[in-house]
């Protein structure tokens, strides 16, 4: 799971294992784009109250809307979970549409 904030034409990647929300919102401010990423279901997910904090604690700062990069929200065979998992080249294009927002 890691957060990543667009500034510049640089990319701030931050890890949400060792989560502080202070970090989040000082790098939102600074690049004003959010994506988030995770491999549970869209809805309801951890990406979701991210957001919301985002949202409500840096609005005026945003340029571009949160994205979300998860997993789909249906059961899905394990068989499948290279399609299910969020990937490098799902970030990539979520990346490219806040940047062309």
């Amino acid at each position: 799971m890691f957060s990543i904030a667009l500034h510049g034409n640089g990319v701030l990647c931050i890890d949400l294992r060792s989560f502080v929300h202070v970090g989040v919102l000082q790098s939102v401010v600074k690049t004003g784009r959010l994506l988030v990423s995770h491999e549970a279901p869209v809805t309801g997910g951890f990406a979701a109250e991210i957001s919301s904090t985002v949202q409500e604690e840096c609005f005026l700062n945003l340029e571009a809307p949160i994205t979300r990069v998860c997993g789909y929200d249906t059961p899905f065979p394990h068989i499948f979970e290279p399609f299910y998992i969020p990937d490098k080249w799902k970030c990539f294009d979520a990346v490219k549409r806040m940047i062309n927002y």
